[in-house]
């Protein structure tokens, strides 16, 4: 392989997609400078964001997922499945990439399937217990299979099947576990050092059903600020959260120990000060609140496919990393579960040693050796590269 090499990355969708890809394409590049990438995506969705921001060039096909009832939408499909293969195979025709990694959602189903059609070795990452469509179509024709959990390996082939763990970008991982970036992330919000801190989050779009519980619990929650809360609760949701706490008589402005947000762009600053978290079970953030070593309440969406996310938080609830809160009962088990962990420090200590001891910090190292194993000829690849490879082992 004389010329660049070059790796197309396929997700999109949600961040559970996207920043696993992201955190892969950065795991290639440190181990092979001057590799060239092209994300694939669609651009409605959060990757057209945030992959720019990442520093990585992407480029739009035209697909959607099925909706369960009839709609516009479900009419269009196959017309969007028919143009974003074309465009998919135009795009590995100019492109030419060595490899093609797909992450999931949906513009990487098109995209893969056209990358094995044409012969592109292609590779798939899998982030939750229970695998998504997209990945489950293209397995056949994959050339090797990295899952975060050890549920997911019975959906894929055996043989090409690795569990490595789930994605996350290095620099997250680097700021999350060293103590002064905590105590500046405390400072960056204006916390107080020597009170806990709850974080609260519903993934990328909030959670109304967590905002519910929040509303109706949050004077508890906050124990006459003997705790502090951030709480990202989803920009659909901001102005109205705001107006009703204003309309009880509880204004933000007089909650001192609240941090209200719509969304935050980067929440390595909120995960940093966080003692204890609430949130979804998504895979992504299942990750990085291993990476952190923080005490989890996770609630698991009951609208996802395969109940996927009661299945991540099993797993890290059968090690003792968290501890699982139903969707239909947290609006009143809500205060007990956070009190208990906001006041018992050596629980919490428990669970965040739990947290620490399950995280697979390397796993985007391992994908990228395993990747560049697989389509860098021993003939070029440089002693540096050689030595970069080493080390990843």
């Amino acid at each position: 392989m004389a010329d660049q090499l070059r790796i197309m990355i396929a997700a999109g969708g949600t961040g559970g997609h996207v920043f696993p890809a992201i955190a892969i394409a950065d795991a290639i590049r440190e181990a092979y400078p001057g590799s060239q990438f092209l994300f694939v995506g669609t651009r409605d969705r959060m990757e057209w964001k945030a992959v720019p921001a990442a520093g990585y060039d992407i480029t739009p096909v035209w697909i959607s997922g099925l909706h369960r009832r009839l709609t516009l939408k479900n009419l269009l499909f196959p017309l969007k499945l028919v143009v974003s293969l074309w465009q998919s195979r135009t795009l590995i025709r100019r492109f030419r990439p060595h490899a093609m990694v797909s992450c999931g959602g949906f513009a990487a189903g098109p995209a893969g399937w056209m990358a094995a059609r044409s012969r592109v070795p292609l590779f798939l990452q899998e982030q939750n217990s229970y695998p998504g469509m997209t990945n489950r179509k293209l397995a056949p024709h994959a050339e090797l299979i990295f899952t975060a959990f050890d549920e997911a390996a019975k959906w894929f082939p055996g043989s090409k099947t690795r569990c490595v763990g789930n994605p996350v970008r290095k620099s997250l991982i680097d700021r999350l576990q060293d103590p002064v970036f905590s105590e500046k992330a405390r400072v960056h919000f204006g916390l107080d050092p020597d009170r806990p801190v709850l974080l609260v989050m519903g993934g990328s779009g909030g959670a109304k059903s967590i905002n519910e519980a929040m509303l109706r619990h949050l004077p508890a929650l906050l124990d006459s600020g003997k705790n502090q809360i951030i709480w990202q609760c989803g920009e659909q949701y901001h102005e109205e959260i705001i107006r009703r706490l204003a309309a009880s008589g509880t204004p933000v402005e007089k909650l001192p120990g609240l941090r209200l947000y719509g969304f935050m762009n980067d929440v390595t600053e909120a995960w940093a000060a966080a003692d204890v978290v609430v949130s979804r079970a998504g895979a992504t953030t299942c990750a990085e609140m291993l990476a952190g070593g923080k005490a989890g309440i996770l609630v698991p969406s009951p609208w996802v496919a395969g109940d996927h996310q009661t299945q991540n938080a099993q797993a890290l609830a059968n090690q003792g990393a968290a501890v699982i809160l139903k969707d239909d009962t947290l609006t009143d088990l809500l205060p007990e579960m956070v009190m208990t962990l906001m006041q018992d420090r050596s629980k919490r200590e428990r669970m965040q040693e739990m947290a620490r001891k399950l995280a697979k910090n390397d796993a985007a190292d391992v994908i990228a050796k395993e990747i560049l194993s697989r389509v860098l000829p021993d003939a070029d690849r440089g002693a540096s590269e050689n030595q970069k490879l080493r080390e990843l082992s």
